[in-house]
């Protein structure tokens, strides 16, 4: 899939773990996880925002468009 998540990488750089993150945005650390293996068909604006928001990064450092090689 050409749409990578890197919730991971930013999860790292603050150094948050995942159920905190989980915990913060009121979702199951599974639906998180979901999330960040990129097994979800979409995502929703406002759990976006609210990503970024605690992460304090913009939406690019989350998504990421690399071409099928």
């Amino acid at each position: 899939m050409p749409i990578i998540i890197n919730i991971d990488v930013m999860l790292a750089k603050r150094k948050m773990q995942s159920k905190e993150l989980a915990e913060s945005l009121g979702i199951t650390p599974a639906n998180l996880s979901i999330l960040k293996t990129g097994k979800a068909k979409g995502i929703r604006f406002d759990t976006l925002e609210t990503i970024c928001k605690i992460l304090q990064c913009q939406p690019g450092d989350i998504i990421e468009y690399r071409e099928n090689e």
